[in-house]
């Protein structure tokens, strides 16, 4: 069954969502394979971090994220 015009942009494709947690994954590991030290400083200091600011800062991510989803799709 082909999909109508207005469902075509609608379709999932699971070789899409495997790539892109297969990059984020790579993304994810560049930082403690390159510079693991820095990697855990870098951590320390997020327990220092109130929730406040760390939703902010994960809410500016996905906002980022999604803005960018928009222009590449």
């Amino acid at each position: 069954m082909q999909p109508t015009e207005g469902q075509s942009r609608l379709i999932f494709r699971f070789s899409d969502l495997a790539a892109a947690l297969a990059l984020l994954l790579v993304i994810e590991g560049i930082m403690p394979f390159a510079n693991p030290a820095r990697m855990k400083k870098m951590l320390a200091r997020l327990l220092a971090v109130g929730d406040r600011e760390l939703r902010i800062a994960g809410l500016g991510s996905m906002l980022v994220g999604v803005l960018i989803l928009i222009l590449v799709r």
